[in-house]
């Protein structure tokens, strides 16, 4: 567990500027090299500079040998937390000296925009931000099965997130950002959700931005399309294999959320995404040149309901 500060006591602040913004990548994995470069060289190529760059290192001291010979005047640092996800980017807070802290995947780009736009949505009833994730498929093209209503299972925005600057109750990890103030306050990501290693659940940025809600009574959630990154999807992830591995590990993912938050905030979105997004998605779906993704917009939904109803009667 992460030894984290004593947060900033008073009102959150109106004005964030790029410079105001601490850019956290988390990595664990030389596999990943060289879209870690890709990366990190995003964010330190803004157009609008960020207040610093830190890459955490999640327990792989061969990667942190290598990065620290490519970055050698930037912040590199080993996790200091439990292995996974939620320990390096509670690292990252810990060491993070700007008001707000944005994590960007170790396999996604910011666009040279993305600090202005970030900053910008923020007001003083934010207490985060996050914004577009783009896919980038294996070979330049999507897989003609693949759902755009599924693009989650990627780690990317999906069809039925708004178009415009919406408040939100979460957004999604590879883009997004909190006040440092208000991710402290919470107490930082909660060990028992989220990402170990190449482990197919999730949902830590859920939980955290539920709980930062609630401790910070009349503010919320932002999501802003304008900040915009790209994800890289690696060829192992465009298969049926890991599309519905990915949807059982996000129902289980959602159970826990469901049993710290409760389930009416764990699922308060989801149940919009279920009635009204997923039945035209079928319907598109099964029209399209390949009636397969009408097939998977069905089966994802069964192997997501099925990992959160398992997790669930195991809990209780």
């Amino acid at each position: 567990m992460v030894d984290l500060p004593a947060p900033d006591a008073g009102p959150l602040p109106d004005l964030v500027r790029p410079c105001d913004i601490s850019a956290v990548v988390c990595a664990y994995t030389l596999d990943r090299w060289g879209d870690l470069v890709r990366a990190v060289e995003s964010l330190l190529g803004q157009a609008e500079p960020v207040g610093e760059v830190l890459l955490v290192v999640d327990h792989n001291d061969a990667l942190l040998e290598a990065a620290r010979r490519q970055w050698p005047d930037l912040a590199v640092v080993p996790s200091t937390g439990a292995q996974g996800l939620s320990g390096a980017r509670d690292t990252g807070a810990a060491l993070a000296t700007r008001a707000v802290v944005a994590y960007l995947d170790d396999d996604a780009a910011a666009a040279p925009d993305w600090s202005r736009h970030l900053a910008a949505a923020y007001g003083a009833d934010v207490l985060g931000v996050g914004g577009r994730i783009t896919p980038r498929w294996p070979d330049g093209a999507r897989p003609t099965w693949w759902p755009p209503a599924f693009d989650w299972v990627v780690g990317c925005s999906y069809d039925g997130l708004p178009v415009q600057r919406t408040r939100v109750r979460n957004v999604i990890g590879a883009n997004m950002s909190v006040r440092r103030d208000v991710l402290l306050r919470v107490g930082g990501f909660d060990g028992r959700v989220g990402r170990v290693g190449t482990a197919a659940t999730g949902c830590e940025e859920t939980e955290m931005y539920i709980r930062a809600a609630a401790a910070t009574p009349g503010s919320g959630v932002v999501y802003e399309p304008a900040a915009r990154v790209e994800h890289t999807v690696a060829p192992a992830r465009v298969t049926w294999r890991y599309f519905l591995r990915r949807c059982v590990g996000e129902g289980r993912s959602k159970a826990v959320v469901a049993g710290l938050a409760g389930a009416d905030s764990a699922l308060s979105s989801e149940r919009t995404y279920t009635t009204k997004v997923l039945p035209r998605a079928f319907v598109t779906g099964l029209l399209s040149r390949d009636p397969r993704r009408g097939l998977a917009v069905v089966l994802g939904l069964a192997w997501t309901t099925s990992g959160y109803l398992a997790a669930r009667l195991r809990t209780r």
